[in-house]
């Protein structure tokens, strides 16, 4: 089953770095009640079958919201669990690879950094993208905020074919500079993961983009 991401605003991230195993599921109901449009889940220092197993968990959930499963850098796990999606980074691979992996139907979205990578992987046949980090954030330690100039570049040149995520240190003091630099879509992932009322940050964030 593949669901469409063509109406999702928000995209939420169950970051493994940030919500402890036990409350998983709860954490993804709040999400998912406050109007996350996708959900994808990322343990990068997890293994593949603790990550299949979350997933397993995770779907059934994902599925009676109507909100498309995607899974962060393991296609063969996406595949396994029947997800409606992969996400990979710059060097995981071509998308044929990918596609070798998960079949015809399944969502392969990639993460970008640059506008040319953005056409690239629109050119590429990519389902969707990430594109940034916009800011300096601490899930991708080293690597330097893009900043917000080049959004509407890539928005008009990509966004416009197929759905871009902004995404990078997005919160909810920042969203507004985001939006207004040509955003339509964006991740955000310790904005909501940390706050005191998850369903209600969702929300709040859903709102601030309208």
């Amino acid at each position: 089953m593949s669901l469409s991401i063509s109406d999702a605003r928000l995209y939420a991230i169950l970051d493994m770095g940030y919500v402890d195993e036990q409350n998983a599921t709860a954490v993804t109901r709040a999400l998912l009640a406050g109007g996350a449009g996708i959900l994808q889940i990322r343990a990068k220092r997890w293994g593949r079958e603790r990550i299949g197993s979350m997933a397993e968990r995770i779907l059934p959930l994902t599925r009676d919201a109507g909100v498309p499963l995607i899974i962060n850098d393991y296609p063969e796990v996406a595949a396994e669990v029947d997800a409606d999606g992969v996400h990979v980074g710059q060097d995981d691979g071509s998308i044929e690879e990918i596609r070798y992996i998960v079949g015809d139907k399944m969502m392969i979205g990639r993460s970008t950094h640059t506008v040319a990578q953005a056409k690239q992987a629109l050119e590429d046949g990519f389902s969707y993208i990430g594109f940034g980090p916009v800011f300096p954030t601490p899930t991708k330690a080293g690597r330097p905020g893009i900043g917000l100039d080049n959004i509407a570049t890539a928005q008009a040149e990509v966004g416009t074919k197929i759905p871009m995520f902004c995404i990078g240190g997005i919160k909810m003091n920042n969203l507004s500079e985001v939006v207004t630099a040509g955003a339509q879509r964006v991740v955000i992932v310790s904005g909501l993961l940390q706050a005191e009322d998850i369903e209600a940050a969702t929300k709040a964030a859903l709102a601030a983009m309208e």
